[in-house]
């Protein structure tokens, strides 16, 4: 018998070792691709935030502007004068107005026409519910001693284990905390991205977990949904202990009996299961 060997193909010695100067080649064009694209993603992360604050401003003024501006009379008015607009004369022309009725206010007389105002506003019944409501949260949030979103916590929300961010608005006071017995506090729990809305949740105090971070970086990280995360300024010590843990009550519910003892009893547990065997 003779064996037969099939006949295997020569390989070329060029496929075995490719040519060094193709590969630097490709190895050149990639990184040259890769530079071009971080030089853009830098440029983007430069010009946005610039971009988009400047643009935001500019819709501001000019929409001042267009409510303002038609208000002064013409003989008054610098752009009747001038061959050219002025962007940010409304805007001017707002503040001064608003400087001038906060300091005839202070006096006896403004304090007279004011006191007039509101009982005659006290007066009518839809509005005065309204003006005393945008008055109260006007005076508690423009206050200079005021401690209203001073504060960033963590809070147990929507259930158990799972964390949210909220601000601090206050202690709460009146009929809520009389009918509670822990002491509570008012928090703002604002979503995301629109941080305007949100919800008013009245929690024990000692639920709350306070944050080291700043109410602007809490705010930060709330409207870009966890995307900007403030950087952790505590010490190693504190960053090496946990304060909360989702797993304590993983499996347990709370049970409040009449006498408003907190009990803790498993989840499959039937209440009266014990009564029926």
């Amino acid at each position: 018998m003779t064996n037969t060997e099939p006949d295997t193909p020569e390989q070329d010695p060029g496929d075995l070792n490719p040519d060094p100067i193709e590969s630097k080649t490709e190895l050149g064009k990639t990184g040259f691709l890769g530079r071009l694209r971080a030089y853009f993603l830098a440029g983007v992360l430069i010009t946005a935030p610039i971009f988009i604050t400047f643009y935001l401003a500019w819709l501001f003024i000019h929409f001042v502007d267009g409510k303002i501006t038609p208000l002064i009379p013409l003989k008054y008015n610098p752009e009747t004068y001038l061959p050219f607009g002025m962007p940010g004369l409304g805007l001017i022309v707002l503040v001064i107005a608003m400087t001038m009725i906060g300091a005839l206010t202070a006096g006896f007389v403004g304090r007279l026409y004011l006191r007039a105002s509101e009982r005659l506003l006290n007066r009518m019944p839809i509005i005065r519910g309204v003006y005393g409501a945008i008055k109260q949260v006007l005076e508690t949030v423009l206050a200079q001693k005021s401690n209203a979103f001073r504060d960033a916590v963590l809070v147990e929300y929507p259930r158990r284990g799972i964390w949210a961010v909220a601000f601090i608005t206050g202690t709460t006071k009146g009929e809520i905390q009389s009918l509670t017995e822990e002491e509570c506090v008012n928090i703002f729990l604002p979503t995301t991205p629109n941080p305007t809305s949100g919800f008013l949740l009245f929690v024990p105090k000692k639920e709350l977990t306070p944050l080291s971070m700043t109410v602007e970086e809490a705010m930060k990280m709330v409207i870009s949904g966890g995307i900007v995360t403030p950087v952790d300024r505590r010490s190693a010590d504190a960053k090496a202990k946990s304060v909360v843990s989702a797993a304590t009550y993983e499996n347990l519910d709370i049970l409040r009996e009449s006498e408003r003892i907190p009990v803790l009893i498993p989840k499959d547990h039937a209440i009266g299961t014990d009564e029926n065997s």
